[in-house]
């Protein structure tokens, strides 16, 4: 056994050897063996080389129909418009040549054109060119009228719906994406996917033609060397009407039937590859699992069968026996199917809560999670509900403006909460809720100066403003009269996407953070791991949490890793650090603050409050402290909320400009009072931003 294992290693290896050289060169091989097949119209070839050619043409055209029956998806063999065209041109080639050798070689009888071509004539013909010319137009009108017809159109119809279904699949890739059931790269493939199945179906449908015209050449072809043999048979070498017929007959209807044999073969490939469809696997797999999923169909044709062998002159034993053996099958596949029903409620019964009780499930903790009340479902099940698509939205949005890959909202019913609440839980923590009317429109009415509208007065659960709660037939008056209306999914949205921003820090867990990481490149991934700290990606975490508590984007994360590795080599502190990277983000946060005018209003601090903070803060090594009294920093408080409210009562949106050294103590003090407003420091003011002084607190 050992030694005629090695024979075998053996042999394998010395093939491998012998095709090395066309495997490290196969474009050269490929272009070279295109040349040869041209070639082929031009040169003539002596009848072994002919029969070679014939022996290859047919071992493709079987070796195509294989890989067509075993394919799993039609896309899988998307070589496959380029091989029709490739394996049509070699037929033609040597159809060309057969033909230049019939016509010059037939006088000298049917072997004039090598052993294949006689081969098939002796086989299929038996001496007789009649039949063989029935037999010849029986495969052609099967190939031309039947399969080719056929598979063209289909083919047709397929890269047409292809083409016009491709925008519905992007959009859902993209609603998939944008709901976190699917990640960038698995959207990039399946976007490929979609790309590759519209141009190969395009592809058929025009490599369809090559087979239809193929079969129209091989006709016309045939007619020529039968009229043109028994011409030069007779007119040049002097032989008999008969013998002309007989020897250039036969010799052209065996050319024909090894030229349609394989474009029958390759025909019959085409068809199987552009029925295929939506069905996946091997088309045995398909076929059998699908004629064989109905145990009643199977016995009803059994009966049907059986009920035709008993008419009158038909082989009664005949249908006998293949009724018999329909209903055997049939009876086999219905005990197969019982048994796995069993086995499937044996499965079900044997751990019935497993999948809705699982302890390790139970601990799982959404990050995102919008519960509703029961009396909210139809905001869900109605057939025009548009908040799943406006929550899946949120997450492109967030990836936009901020840089941040939200993670998936979970929405789910709760009986705990009132019919009309609605809760939004971060962290398994509820952090929102809110009532809605799921049949009404909620019209925002600030200064309660709605008259003759009637509804139900409420506080708008996102900002607090005053609103009320209208019919929709009222819609139409609360909208001329100058009132903002808005739908309860819009309510819902706000309302979440405001908690979200508010949250985005709690979100950007250590495993979001190494999500961010992994869409570097190497380059910068190399530069975080080198960082000097006991734990870089920690460390890039919390200076991330930092600037997203403000609301300043992290989309330009490249930067923000090189700003981050400069402050790390000489600071330890995420506060020193943070300040740094807001730094070099000077640009963005500038471009981020400007009105439609270019402008960056801005309210700074009179000089009474900067000689305060500048005795109060004080930097002790990597560490910024204030010592201002508790009784200062209230006093600060109220001032500016004061002086921000009056801005804002302007609908004025304005940062207020500090000094570098005590930027984050006055954030810190503001978080609570004034969490929109933008504090923003002198040196983080870009070199070209224009400013516009609104207000100064503490003059």
């Amino acid at each position: 056994m050992s030694s005629m294992s090695n024979r075998k290693t053996a042999a394998i290896d010395g093939a491998s050897e012998w095709l090395a050289p066309f495997a490290k060169n196969r474009d050269i091989s490929f272009a070279l063996a295109i040349c040869v097949v041209l070639a082929i119209l031009f040169v003539p070839l002596p009848p072994l080389l002919l029969d070679f050619g014939l022996s290859l043409s047919i071992a493709v055209s079987i070796l195509v129909l294989m890989v067509a029956l075993w394919v799993d998806k039609p896309l899988e063999f998307s070589s496959f418009p380029t091989l029709l065209l490739i394996v049509t041109m070699l037929r033609l080639s040597l159809n060309v040549a057969s033909s230049r050798l019939i016509l010059s070689e037939g006088q000298t009888g049917t072997d004039a054109a090598g052993n294949v071509i006689r081969g098939i004539a002796d086989f299929v013909v038996s001496g007789d060119y009649v039949i063989g010319a029935v037999i010849f137009c029986i495969l052609v009108t099967i190939n031309f009228i039947v399969i080719t017809k056929g598979s063209t159109r289909i083919a047709e119809v397929t890269a047409r719906f292809s083409l016009d279904a491709m925008p519905g699949k992007q959009m859902a890739i993209d609603a998939d994406l944008g709901a976190g059931m699917i990640d960038e790269e698995e959207a990039r493939r399946r976007r490929k996917e979609v790309e590759g199945e519209s141009s190969f179906f395009g592809a058929m449908d025009g490599a369809a033609k090559f087979v239809r015209g193929d079969a129209v050449a091989g006709i016309i072809i045939t007619l020529i060397n039968v009229l043109g043999g028994v011409l030069i048979g007779t007119m040049r070498h002097g032989m008999s009407i008969t013998d002309a017929l007989h020897n250039f007959t036969i010799l052209t209807i065996g050319d024909g039937l090894v030229t349609q044999i394989p474009a029958l073969i390759v025909s019959i490939a085409a068809g199987m590859i552009v029925t295929k469809g939506a069905s996946e696997g091997a088309s045995s797999d398909a076929i059998t699992k699908q004629l064989g999923a109905s145990p009643k169909a199977l016995l009803v044709s059994a009966a049907l069968v059986g009920g035709m062998g008993l008419l009158p002159g038909f082989p009664h034993l005949l249908f006998f026996c293949v009724a018999a053996a329909l209903a055997g099958l049939g009876l086999m596949l219905g005990r197969n199917a019982e048994k796995l029903a069993e086995e499937e409620r044996a499965a079900a019964q044997s751990k019935p809560a497993e999948t809705a009780e699982d302890p390790m499930d139970m601990m799982n903790i959404d990050t995102i999670r919008l519960e509703m009340g029961t009396g909210l479902i139809i905001l869900l099940n109605d057939a025009e509900a548009t908040l799943p698509g406006k929550v899946k939205s949120l997450r492109n949005m967030f990836m936009t403006d901020y840089g941040f890959v939200l993670p998936p909202v979970r929405i789910k019913d709760s009986e705990t909460a009132g019919p009309t609440q609605y809760r939004i839980c971060v962290q398994g923590v509820e952090v929102a809720t809110g009532e809605l009317r799921p049949n009404a429109r909620l019209m925002i009415d600030p200064a309660e100066e709605a008259v003759g509208i009637p509804g139900e007065r409420v506080k708008e659960p996102t900002f607090g403003l005053n609103a009320l709660w209208i019919d929709r037939a009222s819609v139409a008056d609360a909208e001329a009269a100058g009132f903002t209306v808005v739908d309860p999914e819009s309510v819902i949205v706000t309302h979440l996407t405001d908690v979200l921003k508010e949250h985005m820090p709690d979100m950007l867990t250590y495993e979001a953070t190494q999500t961010l990481l992994k869409r570097l490149s190497p380059d910068y991934r190399k530069l975080v791991s080198d960082i000097a700290n006991a734990s870089p990606v920690i460390l890039l975490q919390h200076v991330l949490q930092k600037l997203l508590s403000e609301r300043v984007s992290v989309r330009n994360l490249p930067l923000i890793v090189e700003a981050l590795a400069e402050a790390a080599a000489v600071s330890k502190n995420a506060t020193t650090i943070t300040e740094h990277v807001r730094r070099k983000l000077a640009a963005q946060i500038c471009g981020a603050l400007e009105d439609s005018d270019r402008y960056i209003a801005v309210s700074t601090l009179g000089q009474r409050w900067e000689g305060e903070f500048a005795a109060a803060v004080k930097v002790q090594g990597d560490e910024t402290i204030c010592t201002m009294s508790p009784s200062k920093v209230q006093d600060f408080i109220k001032e500016a909320r004061v002086e921000l409210q009056k801005l804002s009562a302007r609908e004025e949106q304005v940062a207020l400009l500090v000094s570098p050294e005590f930027r984050p103590i006055i954030r810190s003090m503001l978080e609570r009072v004034a969490p929109q407003t933008p504090v923003i420091s002198h040196s983080e003011i870009h070199r070209k931003a224009r400013l516009k002084t609104l207000s100064t607190i503490g003059t």
